[in-house]
């Protein structure tokens, strides 16, 4: 009996293990399912949730948001951040907007472009000037290009100027200021404070630190600074008058008599800048919508006309560059020695870039674009030696400088076969310099002592609660000079001039890129476009070969997630209203995110204060920079 009671049991329990394996076994195989179909949907949503129809008369919008960039900045954790605190993470990146005109220029189905331009928030003057000469291009397809704004500033009309035509809305108007700056000088709160900056440089021009020294601009600032700003106005001018068909100085005459001007039309600047010939047209955009409507057709819920935007046109055009190719890797940013996310440049991760291109066997050149106002010496140098490396393995090396391209931005362009920049960007600025800031005023004012033993004079030897010791200040010094002239060396070897020579254009000075072409610190005056067809022709004259090569942009790698993440976030985050919330609070706090009334004038103190405050905390506080701190905006 019992026995047959065992039996029974061992075979329910033999069941019920069978049983169990079956729901396990279906368990697993309904995960692998789950996960299979999640990845389906990510891959769905990233290559075919937004593609779009084009229609025959549709017009491409270019929504300009952000600043016109190389790189857009960060990575998903800085976009992530940037919306929760409801700071806009949008950037246009000079590539697509380039890519998108070119494109439609021969596209039978977008009939014209619109420029929208409220939120642009401009760019160099480079940079402005490349997609100003992509807008020139597509016009030469007979498709017209118009242009709107609620009110123009001075960086959004230079790209509205080479439009077909240019609205404004009726109560707004144009406002071209000119070129300059006013910096913060904070000597004068220093000494009051009891802190010394103990500044140490090599180059007369060098001033980068001087608002930390000085109550006022150098002559020797002011001098350089005329000198890259009378150029620079002139390029601007020039452009506006020659696409608008304006005479020849018409733009400063109009400004110097303004306030007449204004006075005669009873105030109404829309009316005047139209009478300038500046704008074609006093429209609304609810004006400006009729007309295309009118113009071009309704799109399917008749709603408003038939329109792409160009980052959806970009995607639905989007074709994979494969095979042998020309390594196009952007340097934009200040200059670090580790590694840093796109947008910003390491010494290590930029120069590991360049490493992977050069061993890659279809990069049969490389061009580096650099938009930066230089950084960290030793992160400069990492960059340069590599590129030097990838030609002595026979792959040619161009660069090509955008904006900015000085003090180690110039440094990392030392190892190329050619150096083109645009007439407008700033470059130069060959100088070294480092700062050592001490505290002792305050110390004493704050009635605290500091005291301790040492086994050499070296230990601690520079302390920023203590004045500077003079033999600390030596050894910095023989630093900066030694590192100056290896600085002026290398630029001599590249540009095959005499040191002296060199020395001479450097000392921190900064140039135009016309001027630095006049004085053979580049080779040519031109276009990225321009620097990758020179990369063609050394391709072509090593293989033997005219084939144009097809270019593709090399940068840290992303996974397909992040992609759908990155291109989802402000949706999301819109949606959830978390980035209006973040705005709200900031603005009734006066936290970063709103706005005050001094914040336009005490904004650059922080980011001054923030820059002493990385010097500060540097893990080697006797490192040198070659840095710029040279950003000219129009």
């Amino acid at each position: 009996m019992f026995s047959s009671v065992g039996n029974f049991f061992q075979t329910l329990h033999r069941k019920t293990l069978k049983v169990s394996d079956w729901l396990i076994q279906g368990f697993r195989i309904g995960l692998v399912f789950l996960v299979l179909a999640y990845g389906a949907g990510i891959v769905w949503f990233i290559y075919f949730s937004d593609r779009v129809a084009i229609a025959d008369h549709t017009v491409l919008v270019l929504d300009l948001k952000g600043a016109l960039v190389e790189e857009s900045p960060g990575g998903l954790r800085d976009k992530v951040l940037g919306e929760l605190q409801g700071e806009s993470t949008d950037s246009v990146r000079l590539r697509d907007l380039q890519k998108a005109l070119a494109l439609a220029e021969k596209d039978p189905r977008i009939d014209r472009v619109l420029l929208k331009l409220d939120d642009f928030k401009g760019a160099g003057m480079a940079s402005l000037r490349e997609a100003a000469a992509a807008i020139e291009k597509f016009k030469t397809s007979g498709k017209p290009v118009m242009a709107w704004s609620a009110g123009y500033d001075q960086r959004q009309y230079y790209l509205a100027a080479h439009a077909s035509q240019v609205a404004v809305h009726p109560m707004r108007a144009v406002l071209i200021e000119g070129f300059g700056r006013q910096r913060n000088y904070y000597k004068e709160a220093l000494d009051k404070l009891g802190i010394e900056a103990n500044l140490i440089r090599v180059g007369q021009y060098k001033s980068a630190g001087e608002p930390f020294i000085l109550s006022q601009p150098s002559a020797q600032a002011l001098k350089a600074e005329a000198h890259v700003y009378d150029a620079l106005w002139k390029l601007y001018t020039e452009g506006i008058e020659q696409a608008r068909k304006l005479p020849p100085g018409s733009v400063a005459q109009h400004i110097d008599s303004l306030p007449g001007a204004l006075q005669a039309v009873q105030g109404d600047a829309g009316q005047l800048v139209k009478d300038w010939k500046w704008v074609d047209q006093l429209q609304t955009f609810e004006s400006l919508r009729q007309t295309l409507m009118d113009t071009v057709g309704k799109d399917e819920d008749g709603k408003t006309f038939r329109q792409v935007g160009f980052k959806d046109y970009l995607r639905a055009q989007y074709k994979p560059v494969k095979g042998e190719h020309i390594a196009v890797i952007v340097a934009q940013g200040e200059i670090g020695d580790g590694r840093a996310p796109a947008g910003k440049i390491g010494g290590l991760s930029t120069s590991d870039l360049i490493r992977k291109a050069t061993e890659d066997e279809d990069v049969k050149a490389i061009v580096l674009r650099v938009n930066s106002p230089g950084g960290s010496a030793f992160g400069s140098e990492l960059i340069r030696d590599q590129l030097r490396i990838a030609r002595d393995k026979g792959k040619p090396v161009v660069v090509s400088m955008g904006d900015v391209a000085a003090s180690g931005g110039y440094w990392i362009a030392m190892s190329a076969d050619q150096v083109w920049a645009d007439a407008s960007t700033i470059t130069g600025s060959i100088g070294v310099f480092a700062m050592l800031p001490t505290g002792e005023g305050l110390m004493r004012k704050l009635g605290v002592n500091t005291g301790g033993y040492r086994t050499t004079w070296l230990a601690g030897a520079y302390d920023p609660r203590k004045a500077l010791d003079p033999r600390v200040q030596a050894l910095v010094q023989s630093g900066v000079e030694h590192i100056y002239a290896d600085f002026i060396g290398k630029a001599a070897q590249a540009r095959k001039l005499e040191v002296s020579q060199v020395d001479a254009l450097a000392q921190g000075r900064i140039w135009t890129g016309a001027q630095a072409q006049a004085h053979g610190l580049v080779d040519r005056v031109g276009s990225f476009n321009d620097a990758v067809e020179a990369a063609r022709e050394l391709v072509g004259k090593s293989a033997g070969t005219d084939k144009p090569l097809p270019i593709r942009y090399w940068g840290p790698q992303v996974s397909l997630l992040q992609v759908w993440v990155q291109r989802y976030w402000t949706q999301a985050a819109a949606h959830l209203g978390w980035g209006a919330v973040q705005s709200e609070f900031a603005s009734f706090t006066g936290l970063p995110g709103g706005s005050t009334a001094f914040g336009g004038v005490n904004a650059e103190v922080p980011a001054d204060f923030i820059w002493l405050q990385a010097l500060l905390h540097q893990e080697q506080p006797f490192a040198a920079a070659a840095h710029c701190l040279c950003q000219i905006t129009p």
